[in-house]
Formats: C-alpha cells, structure tokens, sequence
C-alpha cells in the first residue's frame, strides 16, 4: 500500500492549531506513516514555526497534485498578507479557516488526499466569517454525508457517539425521534465494523432522563422511543443494549463492556468522556464519505503563541485518521469479489491443513 496522503486544516491561525501541527510533523518518523498535506499558506505557517522553534523541509504547492514525500506539503489556499493576532477571536481567523476546510474538502472528494484532520476552530469567528455551519461535522456531514454523520469521540478508554451535536439542551427531548436514534446507531455500528475493524460490534445507548425515566416516572422518552428504537435496532441485527442510566453507566465502569456508546446529546457524552480521556481523545465524524478526525480539544487562544500546547491528542487524530483510512482501502479490497474473498479463504484453510499433517 502506499503512503496514505493526509490533508490538514489550519484552523484558527490566532489560536492553538498550527503549533500542535507543527510539533506533531516535525518529527521525521511521521514520515513513514504518511504524507503529510497542510492547507493554509507557507508564510502563516513559517511565521507559527518561528514560534515553535521547529525545522523541517516543506513542499510549497497550489495543489495536492504537486505532493512530495519526505516533506511536509503547504498547499497555498489563499495569497492575501493575513493578520495574526495570536488568542483573539477576529472575522479573518473565521475566513481563513474556513478557505483552508474548503479546499481540503475538494480534494479529499476529488481523490487527491486519503483522509482530513482538522485542527480547531472558534466558532464565533466563523459566524463572523460568514460560516453557515455550527462546526465542522456538520459542514462535513452536508458535504460528505449525504446529512447524516455521527460525532463520535474515541479513545484507549472508550468510544462515545452522539445522536444530537451542538444542538441547545431546551431543544433536545424534541430532536429525539425513533428514525434519529436508529439512523445514529446504523452508522454508528457500520463505523465500528469498517472503519476500526470490529466484526460483531456492541454498543450502549443511554437513557435521556434522570435514572433512564425511572419507567416514566421522571419522563417517557425512554418507553416510548429509545427502548422500542433498540428492540428495532437489535431485529435489524445491531447489538444494542438499554437505555442505561447515563450517571450509574459510567460510574459503574460498564462503558468497559462495550466497544461504544450512543449518547442522546453533547454533554451527556462528552463529560465523561473528557474526565476519563482529555489530552488522548480524538473526534472522529462517523459516516461520511471520506475520512475525518480532529483533537478533542479547542482553539485555547489562552496559550495562543506561547508554545504551551500538547500536541498528543492531534498526534492521536493523525494516527486515527491513518488507520481508518487503511481500515477502509482493506475492507474496500476484500468486498470487491465476495466470491472470490471466500475462495482465498478456503485456500487459506486448506494450505493450513497441509501444514498440519
């Protein structure tokens, strides 16, 4: 197989993203797994390597037709002389992170790229940019996903999806439907087999009220959607289980028991998920077309500049986003021709029963 090609967004250029990128790329080893791919522009990222402190020979192109190996490639998005204002939120770090996404997506759909990490972004400037979207899944899932995708965050610990993202708490109850749930959970389970290779995938889906509704007594959600929406899931042949009590789940340790969890929205998941997993955590976008990661983290305009950033939670996205990718060129190859993958494999058994005699 060849070197996977991995495209990354800049982010914000006023907060933490191009340092964690460079300290994460400036190790040669990187090189061995991958292609590195930055979109940005060489003179914001030359201005946050004087920064870092960092030295590495970089590919300045127009397009990921032009990559090298052994370099970090600079795809040039835009030629404007840019302002940086390290850990303020403006409207150009909103515009040049959104310019630096767009042309990602391009060439990720145009097969130019393998997968996408995305560093952070404020969502503030982006609206002030103009940026029609919440945040990137939801940009990701309308270009990538046909509108549906699952924000699932993953870890050595656990793997926690979402059936609502950034969605306000008053609005939920509402947003939880039978259709919503069950579509979550298929993309969920399909993400599981093909995407990190686990053949008979089990996952948990919580409760949305206290104590799972208590059998209706503090709420009906449960009853009246979530358990029939598992019951529906399970015919369908997903191995879901619940809904369970989203306090005693995790306090428990059952999140141990299964290989993820749906969560009915942001913080019932990403709470626990952060107290047991921050700095290794990545967010993976479950569904789409191609492949996306991100670090769990965000812009920390706090530390903007002051080369205090960590980059092992991007280091582990990067990782993540190799081995999905991988995960997905060898399911892509072995489902071309069932017959012929069942063929091989009885050859296999048979070449196995000569060396046993």
């Amino acid at each position: 197989m060849e070197k996977i090609r991995i495209g990354i967004t800049v982010g914000d250029i006023n907060g933490v993203g191009l340092e964690v990128i460079l300290k994460t790329v400036a190790n040669k080893g990187i090189f061995n797994l991958c292609t590195p791919v930055v979109y940005g522009s060489s003179k914001v990222v030359s201005y946050h390597k004087n920064i870092v402190g960092v030295d590495f020979p970089f590919n300045s192109i127009r397009s990921a037709e032009q990559i090298e190996d052994n370099k970090v490639n600079i795809v040039n998005c835009w030629q404007d002389t840019v302002n940086i204002t390290l850990g303020k939120l403006t409207d150009q770090s909103g515009k040049y992170a959104q310019k630096s996404l767009e042309v990602a997506v391009q060439e990720l759909k145009a097969g130019l790229i393998d997968a996408i990490v995305t560093a952070p972004i404020n969502k503030k400037a982006m609206q002030l940019a103009g940026f029609p979207f919440p945040g990137h899944t939801e940009f990701l899932t309308e270009h990538l996903g046909n509108g549906h995708s699952v924000m699932l965050l993953t870890s050595d610990v656990m793997r926690v999806g979402l059936v609502t993202n950034h969605l306000p708490v008053s609005q939920v109850a509402a947003a939880i439907t039978k259709e919503l749930i069950f579509k979550k959970l298929s993309i969920l389970n399909n993400a599981l087999k093909i995407d990190f290779g686990i053949e008979k995938p089990t996952i948990a889906v919580l409760g949305l009220n206290p104590h799972a509704g208590d059998e209706g007594a503090i709420g009906t959600e449960e009853e009246d959607i979530i358990r029939p929406t598992i019951l529906h899931a399970k015919e369908s042949g997903i191995l879901a289980m619940g809904p369970f009590p989203a306090d005693g789940f995790f306090g428990s340790m059952q999140h141990k028991k299964y290989d993820a969890i749906l969560a009915m929205y942001h913080d019932q998941g990403l709470i626990p998920f952060k107290a047991l997993s921050f700095g290794s955590g990545v967010n993976y976008t479950a569904g789409l077309t191609g492949v996306r990661t991100s670090p769990d983290h965000g812009t920390a305009y706090d530390i903007a500049g002051k080369n205090e950033a960590d980059p092992s939670s991007f280091r582990e996205a990067l990782y993540l986003a190799i081995d999905i990718a991988k995960n997905r060129f060898r399911y892509a190859a072995d489902h071309v021709n069932p017959m012929k993958v069942k063929e091989k494999e009885k050859q296999l058994k048979a070449q196995d029963g000569d060396y046993a005699e």
